[in-house]
């Protein structure tokens, strides 16, 4: 087994030997963060080589982004160690101490060879017959409960940094009510953040506080759930099939990646997946013979609506009022259903 990355602690953080150490750097495309983001390949205490995935960029723009991803791979990685790259190493660099890293293994995407960029996002994500396939590590992670946070009896909803979706801070103070967390820390921080980026719209308001108000508690209070470590950025362009060696062949691997995590009810993924689509029929029946929908079944679509929502509000932050059209045919639905 390869030595690790060599690395030092200092009153700073830990430093990452760009001038030793790094052999090779190739870009790599995708995301839209403010962070760099590269293949690279590192020599390692030992003498030997390892291509690792580093993050970086000015510690000012990055420096909580990248904290926020490293805690989430950490967590989902200590649930189910195959769905993500492994975290490896996480501070400032040496030699530049302004910039800020992220430092995880390198998993190799399929259908490329040994190419130096993520494939297009794939539009099946199937591959049942093996435990391998994303269906059944996704089925696993959210059905693992979260550990209990320093300080409280039982497991919380929430994560102990502030996570980002896209560019979105996402404050994640601890909850024990799911509810109330997915009210406050997600459909009305987004709201503010919207209000915050392109101006108050009264409608919008209007209707979320309306959403928040009704459709939050009529269907999330029933539900009797564990909180579980979530993805929480999950659509098809933030998951992929990578490749490994195993002898003379080549073993695929469905995986994810660039997480923005919290502790949450297992179904809040499935939201965001279903609003881009990409994920096959096989998934999701897959999916649903290992976990099961919670209870009540019937409301299955509804929560899933009610999860979608964070995402198209939180597009119209990032990107505008054409997002606007989606979300709000999304309450109309939902009032009309429940808000009689």
């Amino acid at each position: 087994m390869s030595a690790a990355p060599q690395t030092q602690m200092s009153s700073n953080g830990l430093l990452l030997h760009l001038a030793t150490n790094i052999i090779q750097r190739t870009p790599c495309g995708g995301g839209s963060s403010s962070a760099r983001k590269e293949k690279v390949l590192l020599r390692l205490t030992d003498g030997t080589q390892e291509t690792y995935f580093l993050k970086s960029g000015p510690e000012r723009n990055v420096k909580d982004m990248l904290e926020g991803e490293h805690a989430s791979l950490t967590a989902m990685y200590s649930a189910v160690p195959s769905i993500c790259p492994k975290p490896v190493a996480l501070g400032s660099m040496d030699g530049d101490p302004e910039s800020y890293f992220l430092l995880t293994t390198y998993l190799e995407p399929a259908g490329r060879g040994r190419g130096n960029k993520r494939p297009a996002p794939t539009s099946t994500f199937s591959n049942s017959s093996c435990p391998s396939s994303l269906a059944a590590k996704l089925a696993k992670l959210h059905s693992t409960p979260a550990p209990i946070p320093r300080g409280h009896t039982k497991p919380q909803f929430g994560f102990p940094v502030t996570t980002y979706c896209g560019d979105t801070p996402q404050t994640n103070t601890y909850n024990p009510s799911w509810p109330t967390f997915f009210a406050e820390n997600r459909l009305i921080a987004i709201l503010r953040r919207c209000e915050t980026r392109n101006g108050l719209d009264q409608e919008l308001a209007d209707i979320v506080s309306r959403v928040v108000k009704v459709i939050v508690p009529r269907l999330l209070n029933p539900l009797q759930i564990v909180p579980v470590v979530v993805h929480g950025d999950l659509w098809a362009g933030n998951a992929t099939t990578t490749v490994s060696p195993r002898g003379d062949d080549e073993e695929e691997e469905e995986v994810t990646f660039d997480p923005a995590s919290c502790y949450a009810h297992g179904e809040y993924d499935l939201g965001m997946m279903r609003m881009f689509g990409g994920f096959g029929r096989d998934f999701w029946t897959e999916y649903e013979r290992l976990r099961g929908r919670d209870e009540p079944v019937e409301e299955f679509d509804d929560r899933l609506q009610l999860y979608e929502l964070f995402h198209h509000l939180n597009h119209i932050a990032l990107f505008g009022s054409g997002y606007k059209s989606g979300a709000i045919e999304i309450m109309k639905r939902l009032l009309s259903k429940y808000d009689a």
